[in-house]
């Protein structure tokens, strides 16, 4: 299979779109559409936080009860959030309003929310501009509607990839509140594969398990995140069945739309000005080796050193040994882009400390240990912690 980056957005048989609505009190895009000509099949995966949007709850119901779906709507600048009984009449009422404009089953309808917790959404804005939303979507509306669905986001993110006339690709947003406990932002994925529902979320379970499972900002998991899949079938292939070789090239090409995305979402992590590779090697286990390279990837002393452009090797064995995996610590070795800090437990010696800073002044790094333990690695994607993180977050309300 060759595999193909498209460099503009579009999938066969869906057209999408993003305006501003006046969710937002600053007149940036706040509501988005995705829609699909045809029946889709869908699949998503959610947050696992036990406080959830009613935006999690109802699409999740619809995915499950429905043969197939037909749009996704989201907003951004209010997540819909512990909102009460009127929260999630307000999400019900949401779905019911873009239904009826398309001429679709509420049930057909998906949801997000995005944006400050415990306000209540309202949705007169919602109501008066879906109607225009739902007449000016195209095929390339996909940029618009990337772009209202940000909240803290610098920039929109988005992917696309081509192979043997299937085309996958999706739209993401996600800046803070990022941690492997999936889902911690929002994505939404269409293809035009011909794949039934059950294998999707098979697909989908392993794209995810190796992209946006494994990254990582700031350690926390919101209430509202998902990622969602739609697929039309409008490539005409031959059904894709799990256990072919058609499934793992599918998986293939949904793996690298959402790496793209993952890797976009940790590059625009709050005040982030690093992207960053933990590598771990040498376990025993690969779920020992994700456990570690994930207890680094989290550390705030790792992230602000790395912030601060200073070696300290030190943050990252202490991150090792509390990890919860056990460990020799005379077998560990750290490496910083390629040049060995740590062998058998113990510093490098003559290593230069002035090459080294330069190196940390990169805006890609790599953390390397090997445990020495087996033969099972496993890597995450985090981003340094700086003092914008801090400035972001502290005046997110006010």
């Amino acid at each position: 299979m060759k595999l193909k980056t498209k460099k503009t957005l579009s999938v066969p048989g869906f057209k999408a779109g993003g305006m501003a609505c006046g969710i937002k009190k600053n007149g940036k895009p706040d509501l988005a559409l995705i829609v699909s000509d045809t029946p889709a099949a869908a699949a998503g995966l959610f947050t696992t936080n036990r406080v959830v949007s009613p935006t999690v709850t109802v699409t999740k119901q619809h995915i499950q009860s429905a043969k197939s779906v037909r749009a996704i709507v989201a907003n951004s600048g209010n997540a819909n959030a512990c909102t009460g009984t009127e929260g999630e009449k307000t999400c019900r009422d949401m779905v019911a309003l873009t239904a009826q404009q398309l001429g679709v089953a509420g049930k057909e309808v998906l949801v997000a929310s995005t944006g400050v917790i415990g306000v209540k959404l309202p949705l007169a804005p919602v109501e008066k501009g879906l109607p225009q939303l739902a007449g000016a979507l195209s095929p390339k509306g996909w940029g618009d509607a990337a772009k209202a669905i940000l909240t803290t986001d610098l920039v929109t993110k988005t992917a696309c990839v081509e192979y043997d006339g299937v085309t996958v690709g999706g739209i993401a947003k996600g800046s803070g509140m990022i941690h492997p406990n999936m889902a911690t932002m929002l994505a939404f994925v269409a293809t035009d594969a011909n794949i039934g529902k059950a294998d999707l979320k098979a697909a989908l379970k392993a794209a995810n398990e190796h992209t946006f499972n494994r990254i990582n900002v700031d350690g926390d998991t919101s209430t509202n995140d998902m990622v969602l899949v739609l697929a039309n079938g409008q490539a005409g292939n031959a059904p894709v069945k799990k256990g072919t070789p058609a499934f793992q090239d599918f998986v293939e090409a949904l793996t690298a739309v959402c790496r793209s995305l993952a890797f976009a979402i940790v590059k625009d992590g709050e005040g982030a000005t690093k992207f960053v590779t933990v590598s771990v090697q040498g376990a025993k286990t690969e779920k020992d080796a994700l456990t570690v390279s994930r207890a680094v990837a989290d550390s705030k002393l790792v992230q602000t050193a790395l912030f601060g452009e200073d070696p300290n090797w030190g943050r990252i064995i202490a991150a090792v040994g509390y990890a919860g995996v056990p460990v020799k610590p005379e077998k560990i070795d750290i490496a910083f882009n390629g040049t060995p800090l740590v062998k058998n437990g113990a510093p490098v010696a003559n290593l230069s400390t002035t090459a080294l800073r330069k190196q940390m002044k990169a805006k890609d790094l790599s953390i390397d240990i090997g445990l020495g333990m087996g033969k099972a690695s496993a890597e995450t994607y985090t981003c340094d912690l700086s003092y914008d993180y801090v400035r972001i977050n502290a005046e997110y309300t006010t």
